[in-house]
């Protein structure tokens, strides 16, 4: 409890309204590919007094990310820092979700069609934006109202500010699609209170709003119903003094804490279990727990795990792990080079197999290969870690003219 006290001491909250549809705390929030996009209004945008606004707009797929969608938005965004006339900006998505990540079918099709060279032109397109919003030289609001899942946090949590509200549901859950936490998820993952983003990142645990701002992913939480209030206020502002701006959210705040079942009081035993080296003393430490607590939420962290790849659960361990020691680039850096690993196909099929079997078939029964994490070598892992090559270039970012927010 003290542990738990700490983490939500003094966090500001809000409360808000946007006429977003609601949204169930289901564990799968993966796309319908029912209609076709139109490329031109996949991201719209709304011209205010002194800003601007993107809006993520493919509602019936929970607006997943494509590579047009991306490149659009990192086009804007470096057109919108050098314009004087724009103070900051702002980011939401259209329905009942923010982002629910990458459009993995897309991905799925690219690769299969042979056009892996876009597939790895979406990665570093998706991860130079990642880094823009974590080097914006102007103030930021991102609204994660809804469904806010894997990249889909990516483009967001890194800017200045972000606000949740109370339809939020936040998850990691690449390891069960065979994949790995991307788009900065080991740096803000590996910042959290103890051994918080191992288990989020491992079991694809979901957090809601007031979770998410009692762990500090985020900065501000409001009340769906009153971000109509907040957009308002934000529209009027001619300001691009990031004081101003964090004023104007917090015109709205209140305090919030998470409720009594939340996995955020779990935090001792969480730290106990997932502070292990390796992914099978983990699942032991979690089979004890299980054993002698009689917890419900300790075999529903080993279900999960044990539902996912056993390769990608240990590439993500080390993900996070070493993104525990390195800055927002270097975590960009090494994701790209395991994501390219995993769509070449050269060490495992996983990926492709989760997608087949979570998005496509819908069997919900992967064939993982390996199956097993006693058959995961640790060259297996190291490979995914590796550097690319002569003939494929590593991720190139600005580091030398700009420098992180976070």
């Amino acid at each position: 409890m003290q542990r738990l006290t700490e983490l939500i001491n003094l966090r500001y909250s809000f409360n808000s309204s946007a006429g977003f549809l609601s949204t169930q705390r289901g564990f799968s929030a993966f796309p319908d590919y029912a209609q076709n996009d139109n490329l031109q209004d996949q991201v719209l945008v709304e011209g205010r007094a002194k800003s601007r606004a993107a809006i993520l707009n493919r509602p019936y797929s929970l607006n997943a990310l494509t590579g047009p969608m991306v490149a659009r938005l990192k086009r804007l965004y470096e057109s919108w820092e050098e314009n004087p006339d724009i103070g900051f900006v702002f980011m939401k998505g259209s329905g009942r979700a923010f982002c629910s990540g990458g459009d993995m079918i897309w991905l799925s099709e690219l690769v299969n069609a042979g056009r892996v060279e876009e597939c790895k032109s979406f990665f570093q397109t998706l991860y130079k934006f990642a880094y823009l919003q974590g080097t914006y030289l102007k103030p930021h609001v991102a609204i994660l109202d809804g469904i806010t899942m894997g990249c889909g946090a990516g483009i967001s949590l890194p800017g200045m500010f972000s606000v949740v509200t109370d339809k939020t549901i936040f998850a990691q859950p690449e390891t069960q699609m065979g994949f790995h936490p991307d788009a900065g998820a080991s740096y803000y993952l590996s910042h959290l209170p103890g051994y918080m983003g191992e288990y989020l990142a491992l079991t694809g645990d979901k957090l809601n709003g007031v979770e998410m701002i009692a762990c500090g992913l985020t900065t501000h939480y409001s009340l769906n119903a009153r971000l109509a209030l907040i957009e308002e206020r934000l529209g009027r502002l001619i300001t691009d003094d990031r004081t101003v701006i964090e004023t104007s959210l917090a015109q709205y705040g209140d305090l919030v804490y998470p409720d009594k079942t939340s996995v955020l009081h779990k935090i001792e035993t969480i730290d106990k279990c997932f502070s292990h080296d390796t992914v099978e003393e983990i699942i032991d430490a979690l089979e004890n727990e299980a054993s002698s607590s009689y917890e419900n939420w300790c075999k529903e962290a080993l279900r999960k795990m044990k539902e996912a790849s056993p390769l990608s659960l240990k590439v993500a361990l080390r993900s996070i792990r070493e993104g525990r020691f390195q800055s927002l680039d270097q975590c960009l850096a090494h994701e790209y080079r395991v994501s390219l690993t995993g769509i070449s196909k050269t060490v495992s099929t996983d990926l492709f197999e989760g997608i087949r079997a979570r998005l496509l078939d819908k069997d919900f029964a992967p064939k993982w290969n390996p199956p097993s994490l006693g058959e995961v070598s640790e060259d297996m892992v190291d490979c995914h870690f590796s550097p690319l090559g002569e003939l494929e270039p590593e991720l190139e970012l600005p580091t030398a003219i700009r420098e992180p927010y976070i």
